[in-house]
């Protein structure tokens, strides 16, 4: 009898120490990953899942729309509930407790499975390949001299752009989609008009040798999308106006080759260089305003938190604007303003360079010093790019790895294994939940976000994938390479 009363008293010890130490509801706060609030610090129960959090984040915020999130404690993220999370013994009951929220794309991007069409044409390696800001038109660049546009519909050769004496290196489309820049390794740039896939005015000359990239205005500072900026690896960046086929500036600085050149939305070009630095300066007048040291080696790519807002300008995925509709170009210029200044609100774009020093530094361009420096690549890391939401960088590497880090900070958060040879190019899904990549291995493979593991392997090139883009309204991905063809992949 004894006995039985010490464990009953045991046993409600326990249950009291439980209660103690457990607790029930527990005071919380949600705030952005900016750390805004979304309204005074509520009383949560512990069992409290991330779809309830969802409807009390919308209810807080006043969505007229319900948006998906994302919810943390930490680097936790709540996948079920709170309780599962978080160890509730060792939660402060005294303390608010934060959980961050963050937006989640309204649509859904599907994963590419399959091949729907092979496309033959060049008689070269394809070296670029990318798609219009509205996603209607494909431009691919070749070694054979020549631009191709295809046909998305029929998914069949359009146009076969010719002028170009040399490989053609880079291709890149105006905010506007009207226009088609391609520059070669002659040094000489050429405008085409894409509905007719005739030249634009006579080509752009001076620079003195091959030029690595391209980058236009863009469309919220001005809908003419009449300026573009080249740089070459004569060491220079040139600016110029496409209509006038004039050279407006010639930036020189750097003291090597120009491998990337970015033109962001906030007045600013953004250059990076073999000579080991990124420079930045003003796009009005070409004045230097910041230069960026640190690499051990050359930098190879550029990237910017506002690409992919810059790249798609006014035309936005989920709404599926057109060039026909009912918007005048003023309304499609502040709507392109609008969409900018949501990624970017107080005009500070972040940016990442990436280098053959197998490392990527995290740099803002209102402060010298770099935010963060970005190891674990064991090779040249050769393209970077920003996920559509801002999030997450994504890095490829001829480690025959892609990385994926946390863009505020840098944080690494995961190794994509899978290619058997070195990764040279990489593309996000415009919901940021999907990577694509390109490899020497010949094979594109789609990567998930969220179980950070291969969803998709897409073999069929038969050699390197030089190039491959996903159309910025998600349907689908182009790829293309040293076998000459270019693929088209859809779901």
């Amino acid at each position: 009898m004894l006995a039985k009363k010490q464990k009953f008293s045991a046993s409600s010890e326990e249950e009291k120490n439980e209660t103690q130490t457990a607790p029930h509801t527990i005071q919380a706060r949600l705030i952005s990953d900016t750390g805004e609030e979304a309204g005074p610090p509520i009383e949560l129960p512990a069992g409290v899942t991330a779809q309830q959090l969802g409807l009390i984040c919308n209810a807080l915020l006043k969505n007229e729309e319900s948006t998906p999130y994302l919810f943390f404690v930490g680097d936790d993220e709540i996948k079920k509930s709170l309780e599962q999370t978080l160890d509730l013994a060792q939660v402060d009951t005294e303390n608010v407790l934060d959980i961050v929220y963050q937006p989640q794309a309204v649509f859904k991007v599907r994963p590419v499975t399959r091949c729907t069409s092979s496309m033959p044409g060049h008689a070269e390696a394809i070296v670029s390949i990318s798609f219009s800001p509205n996603g209607k038109h494909l431009a691919s660049g070749s070694g054979d001299t020549t631009v191709r546009l295809w046909d998305l519909t029929t998914e069949t050769p359009h146009y076969t752009c010719s002028g170009h004496k040399q490989w053609v290196l880079c291709v890149s489309w105006s905010p506007d989609g009207e226009l088609l820049a391609s520059a070669c390794k002659a040094g000489q740039i050429i405008i085409w008009d894409p509905e007719t896939g005739q030249q634009k005015g006579r080509p752009l000359t001076g620079h003195k040798k091959h030029i690595n990239c391209l980058s236009w205005e863009p469309y919220h500072q001005n809908v003419e999308c009449r300026k573009l900026a080249s740089a070459s690896s004569d060491g220079d960046c040139r600016v110029w106006d496409v209509k006038l086929g004039q050279c407006l500036l010639n930036i020189a600085g750097h003291t090597n080759a120009v491998t990337a050149v970015r033109w962001g939305g906030a007045g600013l070009i953004y250059t990076s260089s073999k000579d080991r630095s990124i420079k930045m300066w003003r796009a009005a007048d070409g004045i230097l305003c910041r230069t960026f040291t640190g690499h051990a080696h050359w930098v190879n790519n550029l990237a910017l938190s506002t690409d992919y807002v810059l790249r798609t300008g006014p035309f936005e995925p989920v709404k599926k604007f057109s060039k026909d509709n009912s918007l005048d170009s003023e309304q499609r210029q502040a709507l392109a303003l609008k969409r900018f200044q949501a990624v970017c609100p107080d005009d500070v774009e972040s940016f990442v360079s990436c280098s053959d020093d197998n490392t990527l530094y995290l740099w803002r361009n209102n402060q010298n010093k770099c935010v963060t420096r970005l190891t674990g690549h064991q090779n040249v890391v050769n393209d970077v790019k920003y996920s559509p939401d801002v999030k997450l960088i994504a890095s490829a590497s001829f480690d025959k790895s892609v990385r994926l880090w946390r863009a505020h900070d840098g944080q690494f958060l995961a190794t994509f294994r899978g290619h058997v040879q070195a990764v040279y190019t990489l593309a996000w899904s415009a919901d940021s939940r999907l990577i694509v990549s390109g490899s020497k291995d010949s094979t594109l493979k789609v990567w998930s976000v969220q179980t950070k593991k291969l969803a998709q392997e897409l073999p069929g090139h038969a050699d390197e994938v030089f190039g491959v883009d996903w159309a910025p309204d998600g349907s689908r991905v182009a790829s293309g390479g040293k076998d000459k063809v270019i693929k088209l992949w859809a779901y």
